[in-house]
């Protein structure tokens, strides 16, 4: 473990500077050369498939009000919209037409990276009995997540555009880190809707090792492991008007809760986990008394130990073809946005088998 400046104390369970003090991927250190060899060597049927939802997908505001579908609008060219716009407006004789757009994105609203830097922890790093919001490997949220006070500088409301300036930024742990890292590597599917359908279930770490044991699934170090539970196939289903039952009370998640999952996902050394579902984790389960984190899998990963999260990415047609060959394993390419200083990014993810 490498000394930080940053903090004195690191919490229980983390590896906070096992990568060294400045690192900023976590787990995704333990992708390596040799790794995506072996993950390359998994193609031999020569098939892709696409593990993103189309980004308007689930439709609405039911799964998190927060969030809101893209909103596609043409640019400005010469105080009209770029949009089947004549070049002939601009000189005489000439022929092309041309299209031009720009995109409201909110970047976890369908299949999505969640970042080191989305979620953090009230945490005494310093030792001084004073707990301050901190992100994995000591960053601090004063000095390294930019971002307004002001409501007015945030969000948006629907209908309307916000004021054409950036208003926050996290100045480490951003998804251009990920980006440059280049994700491409060995995924490993256990396909949850194969053995609890697609009731709502808290799995725990005994469901999640007999499920593995009774498919023969071995997940090692460098894994992206993804969990299919089907919760994508609902959302199709929803047709882009989803009810509020079916986004809130259907299929799987991990029980968040777990320390023995907890325990399992650091040992393991997997790079990280992905579901189909809301959060990976059931979402809104019981709160423990006391202080504690609402998303209990999310801090353990994201603050705690660098395992990078994925969420509703489409992945039943993938795990229904592995499953009918016979196999677990594919590699996955997943490089999000190079956008720098975002917590967050669509995952436009591919898996050749």
């Amino acid at each position: 473990m490498a000394k930080s400046e940053r903090w004195k104390q690191r919490p229980e369970n983390s590896t906070w500077g096992d990568y060294g003090p400045d690192d900023q991927l976590g787990r995704m250190n333990e992708l390596n050369a040799e790794r995506t060899k072996q993950a390359v060597a998994e193609v031999k049927a020569g098939r892709s498939f696409c593990l993103s939802m189309p980004l308007d997908l689930p439709g609405g505001n039911v799964l998190n009000p927060r969030r809101h579908p893209p909103l596609l609008r043409p640019t400005v060219r010469s105080d009209r919209p770029n949009w089947l716009y004549r070049t002939e407006y601009d000189q005489a004789g000439l022929t092309d037409v041309i299209n031009d757009d720009m995109v409201l994105l909110h970047l976890q609203y369908s299949s999505q990276w969640d970042t080191l830097a989305h979620v953090g922890s009230l945490f005494d790093a310093d030792g001084d009995g004073v707990a301050e919001p901190v992100f994995y490997n000591g960053f601090r949220g004063d000095t390294d997540m930019f971002g307004p006070t002001d409501p007015k500088e945030a969000g948006s409301i629907p209908g309307t555009f916000v004021e054409a300036k950036a208003t926050s930024a996290a100045k480490k742990l951003g998804v251009e880190n990920l980006a440059e890292k280049c994700l491409q590597g060995r995924g490993v599917m256990i396909d949850l809707q194969a053995h609890f359908g697609r009731r709502k279930h808290a799995v725990t770490y005994d469901d999640l090792m007999r499920v593995m044991a009774a498919d023969g699934i071995k997940v090692e170090p460098g894994d992206f492991v993804c969990l299919r539970t089907g919760f994508d196939e609902v959302i199709f289903e929803q047709k882009g008007k989803p009810a509020h039952e079916a986004m809130h009370n259907t299929c799987t998640g991990l029980d968040g809760s777990d320390t023995k999952l907890h325990q399992w996902i650091t040992e393991s050394k997997l790079v990280a986990l992905i579901s189909d579902n809301y959060a990976v984790e059931v979402h809104n389960a019981p709160l423990k008394p006391g202080q504690c984190a609402a998303l209990p899998l999310h801090q353990h990963c994201l603050f705690k130990t660098g395992v990078n999260l994925g969420e509703i990415w489409r992945l039943s047609e993938l795990a229904d073809w592995l499953r009918a060959n016979n196999r677990s394993r594919f590699l996955m390419t997943a490089p999000p946005l190079n956008l720098p200083g975002a917590v967050g990014s669509p995952a436009n993810a591919i898996a050749s088998v």
